[in-house]
């Protein structure tokens, strides 16, 4: 099978849908949850449970589930919240993040396009509340003053909650003991205001819930026409197994369920309804059923194994109920019809007791997945990058928009800036790596483009030992850890991985994760000549960045553990069967905020493609955006191949240049036109020292001899024409880099 035709899916993308009725923008929700396992999921659409294995009560989502969408094969972008959050919100997997990779908590997110600066480009009003965890200033800390990416830095019109991971730990801020060594608080925030000293008894997840709602209450009150985005991350069932105070109130919705109230004290409507952390829900509470159960599966670590087991269904079930209050909400408003939610979770379950220790009274045994299977099916928990810890729950509901039912179409984090762009009706930054699943939502799968499913990470030590895991995962070494998806002759997607990875080198094991979900039976033997194609596969959809130290990120050398052993690995060549010179230009008169994907842009299925020798003898006439597609001939195997891009000094002008599935040079957001944009900029960092190369960043891009793919878009701003300016060089001497060569380009 040709390298071609094996990822001929993996760059197609959806003409922009516009929005999804005619002349109507959806509200989007995209609910959040941290370390809820595929296995803690209780619905009719098939989360299998071995026999015996208790369940937890779920009503809100499997009512949600039934007249929603459940995406089976639906994968986090790494098994740990900061990178996973950071691919999420910045629309990018983690083989092309620069910043926030393996256990960087707490790094600045790059300053470039995010969700929230999608939709608000498309009108939208934007909201965070919960926790963040990815807006730099100290590790465990940060201030409106001293974090670089502060929410409202980032695209988000409004934030109240949590700024640092790991005060999102504590699950009552005023009461639970300091996590942040800046403010000296647990700070939840409402923008630049703390409000902790306020906050007497809020649960987080009714605080953050409440909090919410009144934000879509208020904004529906002032702005009705206007579309909003809401990004509402809560911190259950995550770290301490803290409970919440008493019942969920009644109802939901407008009148019902839990209400900010605004008053300090006393602020939430739950804050009086008991002592904190105290409240079991009865179904749970001396279960008889879940007691024989731990006796005969855990013996001497029976109650250890049943107090966790209370506690985490009491917040799962307390999630379940903020979901149906929300849910509520959109149809107390009558905007239900017209607006998508989105509810999933960062990573897999853990089995970590968190941050906090026990309180007097206050029990905090370690989580304990094993308890309700909490990784399903599957084998891992979270940092594995088997589907215990990589595939999460994801259940959208959208009545107007959705079309009911449950698929195993394979599809990940990144995708939702397209989709929410697709939504929106605007195009797609060229800098995302997703695909929109619009098609797809709407029960058109035989249209849904196969996008890019491909994580790295790396954590030391081993997998857990679980009796129900397979025998080839108990205690598996971890170490660097590499998966992408690809699809076979038969239409199948399989997921490759590989673990422990010391040179780059090493085979893949291949699984059919539909058909075995405990990922045991290995076909990488049956297909010997998949192997050369992964290993330039994986190197064809990521890329090394120089990994500098974040000076947003205080007392941790962020972003310099992002290094692989396999960055330094040439790049493969493609091998077309044949080409001709130039490259393919295609454009359209259009403007754009950002550089846009050309295929989303209206009009572009009617573009006419022409050849030209050389895209800098182009002139880009004013108020036009162009691709040039097609390839550059590299003509010497290098380890420090480098790019710089320029572009006339006309106002509104930026560019993107990607070769195979990676961004080369990102010329788009925060650009200045008629300064040189290279290959090595790494946003939020300062420059990469000589030490740092010496001992582990990588300058420039490793490329073998020969064609390599590319696409350069350049959206020309609309007061002049103008031209650009593409040139490289090889390697870090003093030499001058020239022009690339007209001959260089193919097509």
């Amino acid at each position: 099978m040709s390298m071609k035709k094996f990822f001929l899916s993996v760059c197609a993308a959806v003409a922009c849908a516009g929005a999804v009725a005619a002349g109507a923008q959806p509200n989007i929700i995209l609910v959040l949850v941290d370390d809820l396992g595929w296995g803690d999921m209780n619905l009719p659409q098939g989360t299998p449970k071995v026999e015996g294995t208790p369940c937890i009560d779920m009503p809100r989502l499997a009512e949600m589930a039934q007249t929603g969408l459940v995406l089976q094969r639906h994968y986090t972008a790494a098994p740990v919240c900061a990178p996973a959050r950071a691919s999420l919100f910045g629309g990018m997997h983690q083989g092309v993040t620069e910043v926030i990779r393996n256990n960087n908590f707490d790094a600045a997110l790059e300053n470039s396009h995010t969700l929230a600066t999608v939709l608000k480009g498309a009108g939208y009003a934007t909201a965070l509340v919960g926790k963040w965890g990815i807006g730099g200033g100290n590790e465990s800390g940060g201030t409106p003053e001293t974090a670089a990416a502060w929410p409202t830095k980032r695209g988000f019109d409004f934030f109240f909650g949590y700024h640092n991971h790991l005060a999102g730990h504590r699950h009552y801020p005023k009461e639970e003991s300091n996590a942040d060594p800046d403010t000296h608080r647990n700070a939840v925030w409402e923008n630049e205001k703390m409000l902790t000293d306020e906050l007497d008894n809020c649960y987080t997840t009714d605080l953050f819930t409440a909090r919410a709602k009144k934000w879509i209450v208020d904004h529906r009150a002032t702005k009705p026409e206007q579309p909003f985005f809401l990004a509402l991350t809560l911190t259950a069932p995550h770290a301490r197994l803290g409970i919440p105070s008493g019942p969920y109130p009644a109802g939901g919705g407008l009148k019902g369920g839990v209400q900010w109230t605004g008053v300090p004290g006393k602020m939430i409507n739950t804050a009086t309804s008991g002592p904190w952390d105290s409240f079991i829900y009865p179904a749970y509470a001396n279960n008889s059923q879940w007691k024989q159960y731990a006796q005969k599966r855990f013996g001497n670590g029976a109650q250890w194994a049943i107090t966790a087991a209370e506690r985490h269904a009491t917040m799962v079930t307390r999630v379940d109920d903020a979901m149906g209050d929300l849910l509520q909400l959109c149809r107390d408003l009558q905007i239900d019809r017209n607006t998508f939610v989105v509810f999933t979770s960062d990573n897999g379950p853990h089995n970590e007791p968190g941050a906090v220790g026990g309180f007097a009274g206050h029990p905090a045994p370690a989580q304990n997945p094993a308890f309700f299977r909490s990784y399903g099916p599957h084998n891992g928990i979270k940092r594995d990058t088997w589907d215990g810890g990589l595939r999460v729950p994801c259940v959208v509901w959208g009545p107007g928009i959705v079309k009911s039912g449950s698929t195993s179409f394979p599809s990940q984090f990144h995708d939702w800036m397209a989709t929410f762009a697709d939504m929106a009706g605007v195009p797609v930054p060229m800098r995302s790596t997703g695909v929109s699943l619009l098609p797809l939502l709407r029960g058109e799968e035989d249209k849904q483009p196969f996008g890019t499913i491909y994580s790295e990470y790396n954590f030391g030590g081993g997998m857990a030992w679980y009796g129900d895991y397979a025998d080839n995962k108990r205690n598996r070494p971890r170490g660097e850890q590499q998966v992408i998806y690809f699809r076979d002759q038969d239409g199948r997607f399989l997921k490759a991985i590989r673990t422990g990875i010391k040179t780059g080198q090493e085979d893949f094991e291949i699984y059919d994760t539909e058909k075995d979900p405990a990922e045991t039976q290995n076909l990488a033997a049956g297909m010997p000549e998949m192997q050369e194609q992964l290993r330039a596969a994986v190197l064809q959809n990521r890329r090394a960045f120089g990994y500098a130290h974040d000076r947003a990120a205080g007392r941790r050398n962020n972003g310099i553990s992002g290094a692989r052993s396999y960055d330094k690995l040439l790049i493969p060549a493609n091998t077309p069967a044949e080409t001709a010179p130039g490259l393919v230009m295609r454009r359209v008169q259009s403007s754009c905020a950002w550089v846009p994907e050309f295929s989303t842009l209206p009009g572009a299925a009617e573009a006419t493609a022409t050849v030209v020798a050389d895209p800098a003898a182009e002139t880009l006439p004013a108020g036009s955006i162009t691709e040039f597609k097609g390839y550059v001939h590299v003509p010497q195997d290098g380890n420090h191949w480098q790019f710089y891009l320029t572009l006339d000094a006309v106002p509104g002008s930026k560019a993107f240049l990607r070769m195979h599935r990676f961004p080369l040079v990102d010329a788009d957001f925060n650009y200045t036109p008629g300064i040189t944009a290279t290959s090595t900029t790494v946003p939020n960092a300062e420059e990469i020292t000589a030490e740092a190369v010496s001992i582990q960043a990588v300058r420039g891009v490793p490329l073998k001899a020969g064609l390599h793919e590319i696409t350069l878009t350049v959206v020309q701003g609309a007061s002049a024409p103008g031209k650009l300016k593409l040139e490289w060089k090889k390697g870090h001497g003093p030499h001058d880099k020239t022009a690339v060569p007209t001959e260089a380009y193919k097509h």
